[in-house]
């Protein structure tokens, strides 16, 4: 048997498969989600399948209800599912692959299978260019060139992928090419590994002994749907959720500059090569050449690592998030790219933390527990004001019975539980709760929830009326997006930076991946102000605190210090430093 962690991504694509096909007979919808849903469930199981079925605990990983449970534990024992080999006997074969096609659906299918044999897309190509697909039933001519050029167009995604998704899957990647023979380095690259907000593929890049073992390996990712373009040294496959995946796999020589290009951004890249060609530089596939003269012989410069390619350009190291050609090159140049860029471990409270007072899924006492587990030092229980009804806004009455349950849960865990409130900026720059409550908590976060179409000069002066306010508040989520969902608000966004710059106010970087608010043109704006920063997660249950990083990555997209992160800070000098007044 294989391994129990190469098992979980066999059983997720099981799974994955049975939910497809269950959909394509059709009558049984809400199964064929449930199964896809336990297909995602099941890959991204961080503990030993094998020990959670023995120990019958498999239905206590979300998403696994005892029918998928029983299903789990067959394929685990056996390799394979009674279920799918009845739902394959009674489909089409490659009815998954082909049902993708426009125009093809399940009663056509059958009968290209019945006719000519066809149960993939190359056999659709292969009969469709020798006229055969014209001769069945229900084609003809028409039909059958209009098939043959959707088979043989290869169709890019126009749909970007949001970090969030796209980095769980990456994960999961390269978790299961991790098991190949011969691996020696692995990394995301593109777009993913800068922390763009959304992607258009997922790159990831590798060193291995055998290249060519890598990518057989990842042709089998049991996800994989279709494999569109393939050789010794790269292969582009689309997954069963429809996401393009590049794998590019390399010797440990030509490791480091594949990483670097395929980690962009292209501007970055292309300005650098100006730069080498104007040295008389060129870059190879595994290094850096100088041309010769009719006095000198060309040279190669070997580079062992990305950090050396900057070094050999006479420059500073410039981290992947800064890769965008928005000045970091001039600026390495320099030797004046800011040093220690924020890094995860260097938070040290978690701030903006919603709980069951208002719309938390936790209680206190758990987001307590959930923010110590994770070796957080302090906690801001920051649920919503009263304005923000939706959300059940804490009105005075239950904001005294938090402060108390507060204090309580306080006595039973070593984090440090500040009150907090994520106060309503109302429309006319005003915070919710009279200034003698206000007075009384340890954090303010003040963000806007309604009226997000007022013009550019009421929502102007509303957000600069806020940050005069003399509590010291923090500007939450600032701009209001929602990202692929709905755009920033419209504002004077320099104009509110001056004010605040004049404030005692910071800015969050909202680590919400449906947020990231605000966009790191800004951030870089608020620290030419030196404006300080607190990167939170807005979380509104324990398991999204881990989404921390995602504000993180956005922060050094900003090109933010440790040092000019509050929440950077011990919990005496954070409270001291934030404490309203």
């Amino acid at each position: 048997m294989m391994s129990s962690q190469l098992d979980k991504f066999a059983i997720a694509a099981m799974l994955q498969e049975i939910g497809a096909l269950m959909e394509l007979k059709g009558g049984q919808y809400f199964k064929s989600r449930a199964y896809k849903r336990g297909a995602r469930a099941v890959a991204e199981i961080d503990a030993d399948l094998g020990e959670l079925i023995k120990s019958g605990r498999l239905t206590t990983v979300p998403g696994i209800g005892a029918a998928l449970a029983a299903q789990i534990s067959e394929m685990y024992k056996s390799g394979k599912s009674s279920l799918l080999e009845r739902l394959r006997s009674e489909l089409p074969r490659g009815i998954v692959e082909l049902s993708n096609v426009p125009g093809l659906n399940l009663k056509k299918i059958q009968k290209l299978q019945e006719a000519l044999g066809i149960g993939s897309l190359d056999e659709l190509r292969a009969a469709a260019r020798a006229g055969l697909v014209r001769n069945v039933p229900g084609f003809g001519i028409k039909t059958e060139q209009k098939l043959l050029e959707t088979v043989s167009t290869k169709k890019e995604p126009v749909d970007e992928v949001h970090i969030h998704h796209a980095l769980r899957l990456g994960e999961r990647i390269i978790e299961y090419l991790r098991l190949t023979p011969g691996l020696l380095e692995i990394d995301l690259a593109g777009e993913l590994r800068r922390w763009r907000e959304t992607v258009p593929e997922i790159v990831v890049v590798a060193a291995a002994n055998r290249p060519v073992a890598l990518i057989d390996q990842f042709a089998r990712f049991p996800l994989v749907i279709s494999v569109k373009e393939r050789t010794t040294s790269s292969c582009r496959a689309v997954l069963t959720e429809g996401v393009s995946v590049s794998l590019l796999a390399v010797t440990r020589d030509r490791y480091p500059l594949t990483l670097w290009r395929a980690t962009g951004s292209s501007a970055h890249i292309q300005k650098l090569e100006d730069i080498a060609s104007g040295k008389r530089l060129r870059f190879t596939d595994r290094s850096l050449e100088k041309s010769g003269s009719a006095k000198s012989k060309s040279r190669s410069f070997r580079l062992p690592n990305e950090e050396s390619i900057y070094r050999e350009l006479g420059m500073q190291f410039v981290p992947p998030e800064l890769r965008e050609d928005v000045g970091e090159i001039e600026t390495a140049a320099q030797d004046r790219l800011p040093k220690g860029l924020v890094e995860l471990a260097d938070i040290q409270g978690m701030v903006h933390c919603h709980t069951t007072y208002s719309d938390g899924k936790h209680s206190i006492e758990q987001m307590a527990k959930g923010a110590e587990a994770l070796g957080m030092k302090y906690l801001t229980i920051s649920d919503h004001s009263p304005t923000a009804s939706y959300a059940g806004g804490v009105k005075l009455d239950r904001l005294k019975r938090q402060w108390d349950e507060i204090s309580e849960v306080q006595e039973k865990v070593n984090v440090r539980l500040l009150r907090a409130t994520e106060s309503d900026i109302l429309a006319d720059g005003s915070l919710d709760y009279p200034d003698r409550i206000l007075e009384k908590f340890d954090v303010i976060i003040a963000s806007i929830h309604a009226r997000y179409k007022m013009d550019e000069d009421q929502m102007t002066r509303r957000v600069t009326n806020a940050m005069q306010q003399p509590w010291f508040k923090i500007w939450g989520h600032a701009l209001g997006r929602l990202i692929q969902r709905r755009p920033p608000f419209a504002c004077r966004v320099e104009e509110i930076l001056d004010v605040i710059a004049e404030s005692r106010a910071a800015i969050e970087v909202n680590g919400d991946p449906y947020r990231l608010d605000m966009e790191p043109r800004w951030l870089r704006e608020a620290r030419k102000r030196k404006i300080k920063f607190v990167i939170s997660t807005d979380a509104h249950s324990v398991s999204a605190m881990n989404n921390l990083k995602y504000g993180v990555g956005i922060a050094r997209r900003g090109w933010v210090q440790r040092k000019e992160v509050l929440n950077t800070l011990s919990v005496k000098q954070f409270q001291k430093t934030v404490k309203p007044g």
